[in-house]
């Protein structure tokens, strides 16, 4: 009968041991899957940003409201930049993510951009 209590022992050991090995591996997965969603969420704020401030110079605005407008949109620390050559604005975003930090630190940042036209309103297509 102890053998039997001494196998049972060594299955659940084995059991702790493996769960130990497999959990940082699961963490690091669920960091990184995290981490590609910041920079997905930061794409479509890049866009949106880039749309903003394209629309807003198309109706009228200024460059530096429409501009302010599209940094408020932005991730931050983007940089907003908008075109206006008469009949067609573009307005361009670039934003930079940062890795996810922690023992993830030395992974490099990812570069989100996007650019929007728009044309002015009372010009034809």
């Amino acid at each position: 009968m102890s053998s039997s209590r001494g196998g049972r022992r060594d299955e659940r050991g084995a059991a702790t041991a493996e769960l130990a090995m497999v959990l940082p591996l699961l963490v690091a997965i669920t960091i990184g899957l995290v981490w590609l969603l910041a920079v997905g969420a930061a794409q479509v704020r890049a866009v949106d940003a880039a749309r903003e401030a394209a629309r807003a110079v198309a109706r009228g605005d200024s460059v530096t409201a429409a501009v302010a407008r599209g940094e408020d949109v932005a991730p931050s620390g983007s940089r907003v930049s908008v075109h206006d050559d008469g009949g067609q604005v573009t307005a361009v975003v670039v934003g930079r993510v940062r890795g996810p930090g922690g023992l993830f630190g030395r992974l490099p940042g990812v570069t989100v951009s996007a650019q929007a036209v728009a044309l002015t309103e009372g010009s034809s297509p």
